[in-house]
C-alpha cells in the first residue's frame, strides 16, 4: 500500500460568540479538508498507513455511526485499497453503514459482547487468519501511530497565526473520544502549550489510560460526556442550533458540540480569563449527526 502523499491543510478561522467574554478563539476547521475523508480521522490514519506498506488493505473497528470507519472506507475507495470493518452490535442500516457498504467496505457485526472483547490479547488472532494481508488498526485509529499522524496539526496552526494577527496562543481545546488526537498535539507541543481534552465519553471508556500510554503531562481532561457516550439532551441540541445560527459553524452532538459547550461552561466559571487565546479543533464527524439532527 501507498505511500500516500495527500496531506490536506485545514483553515484556521476566528470564532466570534457572545459567551466568550473576552477569550479569543480560533477554530481549526478539519471538517473542511474533504467532503468524505473528513476531520482528524485522515491524520490518524496516515500514521497507520505508514506502517502498512507491506499490506494490501486495512481492517479496523467501530460502531454504526463511526466517523473513523466512514473515513477509512472512503479512503479505501478513493485510493483503491480493500477495507474491512468490525462493527459493534447487530446488523442495522444507519446512514453511516449504508455509506460503508457503498464505499466497498466488508462488514462483520460482532454483537456487543464480541465488541467488548476488542482489548483482549487474542482478539485479533482469528481476524489475522481470515485476512492475513490486511493491516489491523485499533478502534478510532488510536495508539502511538495515530497520535504521530496528528502531530502535524500544530505546524498547520502555527503557520496560519499571522493571518489572525496572533503571534502565539495559550492552549488547545478539542473533543476526546480515544484521546489520540490530543496525544498527538501534546507530542508536537513538547510542553509549549497545554492541550485541553473535553471527554465526549465517560471515564470508563479509558481516555485517560490511552493518553497516558503515549504522553506524560502537558494536557488536562475535563468531562464533557453529558452522562455517557452518544447521550444527547435538549440543552446540547439547543446550543448547537444557537451556535450555528450565530456564527455558521456546523457542529454534531457526539464530539464537537459537546466540546464547545464544555468550553462555554468553563469560561462562564472563570477558568479562562479575558485575553486568553485558544485553538478549538473541529474534529469533523459531521456525517454522524445524520442520526441525531434532521
Amino acid at each position: 500500500m501507498g505511500p500516500f502523499d495527500w496531506l490536506p491543510r485545514a483553515p484556521l478561522e476566528p470564532l466570534q460568540l457572545d459567551w466568550l467574554q473576552g477569550v479569543e478563539l480560533a477554530v481549526l476547521r478539519l471538517d473542511c479538508i474533504d467532503p468524505l475523508i473528513s476531520g482528524n480521522k485522515w491524520f490518524k490514519l496516515t500514521g497507520h498507513l505508514a506502517q502498512a506498506q507491506n499490506a494490501r488493505g486495512i481492517i479496523s473497528l467501530g460502531g454504526a455511526y463511526s466517523n473513523h470507519l466512514h473515513a477509512l472506507a472512503a479512503a479505501g475507495k478513493r485510493f483503491d485499497f480493500p477495507t474491512v470493518g468490525l462493527l459493534r452490535g447487530h446488523p442495522q442500516d444507519t446512514p453511516t453503514v449504508l455509506d460503508l457498504k457503498a464505499f466497498g467496505m466488508q462488514l462483520h457485526w460482532l454483537g456487543y459482547g464480541g465488541y467488548r472483547a476488542r482489548h483482549a490479547p487474542d482478539f485479533w488472532l482469528p481476524w489475522r487468519e481470515q485476512y492475513p494481508h490486511l493491516h489491523p488498526v485499533p478502534e478510532g485509529g488510536g495508539g502511538i501511530a495515530g497520535a504521530l499522524g496528528c502531530a502535524v496539526l500544530v505546524e498547520q496552526v502555527r503557520a496560519q497565526l499571522p493571518a489572525l494577527g496572533w503571534t502565539d496562543y495559550d492552549g488547545w481545546w478539542l473533543a476526546a473520544g480515544t484521546g489520540t488526537t490530543l496525544a498527538g498535539l501534546v507530542l508536537a507541543e513538547a510542553g509549549a502549550h497545554t492541550v485541553y481534552g473535553a471527554m465526549a465519553v465517560p471515564d470508563d471508556h479509558g481516555v485517560a489510560q490511552n493518553v497516558e500510554s503515549i504522553v506524560q503531562g502537558g494536557y488536562e481532561l475535563v468531562d464533557a460526556s453529558r452522562g455517557g457516550f452518544a447521550k444527547v439532551d435538549p440543552l446540547l441540541l439547543e446550543f448547537i442550533e444557537t451556535t450555528e445560527q450565530a456564527c455558521g459553524l456546523p457542529l454534531e452532538p457526539l464530539y464537537t458540540g459537546k466540546a464547545l459547550l464544555a468550553l462555554k461552561v468553563q469560561i462562564e466559571a472563570g477558568r479562562f480569563t479575558p485575553g486568553t487565546r485558544l485553538i478549538f479543533v473541529h474534529t469533523g464527524g459531521l456525517q454522524g449527526r445524520r442520526g441525531f439532527i434532521a
